[in-house]
């Protein structure tokens, strides 16, 4: 399934895959639960044949979207499995989890091109970032008393130990209503 999004507005427009001009069409395919996504501008979606559905395929532009898209297929085969680049054209994914070392070459400039590198580096849940961010502002307060109380600014000293009051109440939990 080939889903097309022909989008003229966005927050924060996404970059042509291919040039680098701002994407107006946004292409995802589902294949086997795994989903591919291609952004594109309305004149590289048109030279790709994006608009003609009887022409178009996502694996080709994915593989013409690398960084080398004049390099002709290696005939690398995959010794597990037996798949070849000219498969994974015609099919969009690999054979078996052994074509993604097999085929790292022609990989890795997609992945670098798709997300902006190559190695995964999750997310932080939202909550946890709250957390470190007043455990971080805790941390320096303490350090702030213990300098105002060895330098005998007692004023000081009680205003920091009153925000750290502050910053001790946003670490408890809120009761339940």
């Amino acid at each position: 399934m080939v889903r097309a999004d022909f989008s003229h507005t966005m927050a924060n427009p996404l970059k042509c895959d291919l040039c680098s001009k701002p994407a107006t069409v946004h292409l995802t395919q589902i294949v086997n639960n795994k989903v591919h996504k291609v952004d594109l501008c309305e004149s590289c979606a048109q030279a790709k044949g994006v608009t003609d559905p009887s022409g178009f395929s996502l694996a080709d532009l994915l593989l013409k979207a690398s960084i080398n898209p004049e390099q002709p297929a290696t005939g690398v085969r995959c010794e597990h499995c037996g798949f070849t680049q000219n498969d994974f054209k015609k099919h969009g994914r690999f054979g078996c989890p052994v074509c993604y070392e097999t085929f790292r070459g022609l990989v890795e400039p997609m992945l670098e091109n798709m997300h902006h590198g190559t190695t995964h580096a999750g997310k932080v849940p939202h909550r946890a970032l709250e957390r470190k961010t007043l455990y971080d502002r805790l941390t320096k307060l303490e350090l702030d008393l213990t300098e105002a109380i060895k330098s005998e600014r007692y004023e000081d000293a009680a205003r920091t130990r009153d925000e750290i009051n502050q910053v001790k109440q946003a670490f408890q939990p809120k009761p339940a209503r």
